[in-house]
């Protein structure tokens, strides 16, 4: 979607250049393609950088998270998240699932973006 309507503006922006100017069709050509191959390569760039964003794996101290943050680890509700907060301090991650706020199949997909940090 985004690379359309980069190419859309780009290809209105070229047509209104050569409305304006006295440009031969091959300076057309070749500011198109110099056009489209920017175009390209932004679009990678933003692919690659919502690629990164996406599988970046934000840490979450168990201890002084917040509710939102909490929230936003997979699997976890906000009920759940209120639990987490209420049973505070925890010694170690794997307390979420000994004093039973989460099971083992749940703490197992989080447990690597939870610290404690004492």
């Amino acid at each position: 979607m985004i690379s359309r309507v980069l190419f859309a503006s780009v290809l209105l922006s070229l047509g209104l250049d050569a409305a304006c100017t006295n440009q031969s069709p091959d300076q057309i050509r070749q500011k198109t393609a110099e056009e489209t191959a920017a175009i390209k390569r932004d679009t990678k760039a933003v692919a690659q950088g919502v690629k990164e964003g996406l599988s970046s794996k934000k840490t979450v101290d168990l201890n002084k998270a917040s509710k939102d943050d909490l929230a936003s680890l997979p699997g976890i509700a906000p009920s759940q998240a209120d639990r987490i907060i209420a049973e505070r301090p925890y010694a170690n991650a794997h307390q979420l699932v000994t004093r039973r706020i989460l099971s083992e199949d749940q703490y197992s997909q989080i447990q690597d973006r939870v610290v404690v940090d004492r």
